[in-house]
């Protein structure tokens, strides 16, 4: 097949060094969408525990994430001395969330911020 039959006019091949006109944007519904699935998997909680806000600021993105947060039982002490304690958790979710959101959706991630909202316990199974 020509490229003439394809569409595409005489002298004009596609490849990796053709650049197509036009515009692409990305709504910002779409950005939240994105980040409230992300945010949901790191943190490690169901998408209906997350609330996600996405405002232009610096010249990129601030991200408000509103979430609750796994937590182990708290009469497992040997779970709660192996955890890292909640700031320092979240310090590292923040830095891990903007790397992965930059990845994404190609834009400049200038803020992650996290409100905790409540905790998520795992269930006790009764042992039989």
């Amino acid at each position: 097949m020509s490229t003439t039959a394809a569409g595409i006019p005489a002298g004009m091949h596609p490849g990796a060094g053709t650049r197509i006109r036009g515009a692409v944007r990305v709504r910002e519904g779409v950005l939240e969408k994105v980040i409230l699935a992300k945010a949901a998997v790191r943190v490690g909680v169901p998408r209906g525990d997350v609330d996600v806000e996405v405002a232009e600021w610096a010249g990129g993105v601030a991200v408000r994430i509103a979430t609750k947060l796994p937590i182990p039982d708290l009469d497992d002490t040997e779970a709660i001395r192996s955890q890292d304690p909640i700031l320092e958790r979240m310090r590292q979710l923040q830095s891990d969330l903007a790397d992965d959101l930059a990845r994404l959706t190609g834009r400049s991630i200038r803020r992650v911020s996290f409100t905790i909202t409540g905790a998520i316990i795992p269930e006790r199974r009764r042992v039989r």
